[in-house]
């Protein structure tokens, strides 16, 4: 696979004054988010801005984003602590098997695709299943991942998410379409991301109306974060 990354597009209509609290927050959140792309960020919090002004009960001040076009040997999701700028959890991520090898390439709402689908989602209930601790995913955006829940699009546990498995195999292995979690750090992540929480899997051609910038620089003007 090529490690040169697509580009990400910058937010329409977004006034400088979100974009300049997101730069602040980019580098007050420090070294740990270092990898997250600037765009990609911009990308989560206008999703999660715009998310809470169309209905409060998001979780308030929690954002987790994966970067899908990054490798996936390197640590590509972050949970995010916006109120206080911290990083809460970075980890590695696995990708649907039908999405390409070492980074994400191919994305589907398809039901037997096994590939990862790109968009927002809200963080639904916890349960014990095949992969143990788990937690549903609804998808927020039609036509491109609004099927996850159906699909049983997952935050799981796997081994092949796990250091040693790119250790090992120099990539990570490979979901059925669910981002998939080190089995080191899945339960602290998925008990952090509980019901209600904005995640981002962002990636190459990501379209979603959450995308909004100016309906985001309203409710931060007005809320901040929160």
């Amino acid at each position: 696979d090529s490690l040169v990354l697509t580009p990400v597009p910058a937010v329409a209509e977004m006034p400088d004054t979100l974009r300049r609290a997101i730069a602040q927050l980019h580098a007050a959140l420090g070294p740990e988010a270092a990898a997250l792309r600037p765009a990609v960020l911009e990308q989560a919090c206008v999703g999660y801005l715009t998310l809470r002004r169309t209905d409060p009960s998001f979780r308030a001040g929690l954002l987790a984003v994966a970067d899908m076009d990054l490798p996936n040997t390197e640590e590509r999701l972050w949970v995010l602590d916006l109120k206080n700028a911290k990083v809460l959890h970075r980890s590695l991520v696995a990708h649907g098997e039908g999405s390409g090898h070492l980074r994400a390439r191919r994305f589907s709402n398809k039901e037997s695709s096994a590939c990862t689908s790109l968009g927002f989602y809200r963080t639904a209930g916890s349960y014990d299943g095949i992969h143990g601790y788990s937690r549903r995913l609804e998808g927020l955006d039609k036509g491109e991942n609004a099927n996850a829940y159906n699909r049983y699009v997952v935050l799981h546990a796997a081994d092949y998410a796990s250091p040693a498995y790119v250790r090992q195999h120099g990539h990570l292995g490979y979901s059925r379409g669910c981002p998939a979690l080190p089995p080191e750090q899945f339960k602290a992540i998925i008990s952090t991301v509980q019901g209600g929480t904005t995640l981002l899997l962002s990636g190459p051609g990501l379209h979603s109306r959450w995308l909004d910038g100016a309906v985001a620089t309203r409710r931060f003007l007005a809320r901040g974060w929160g």
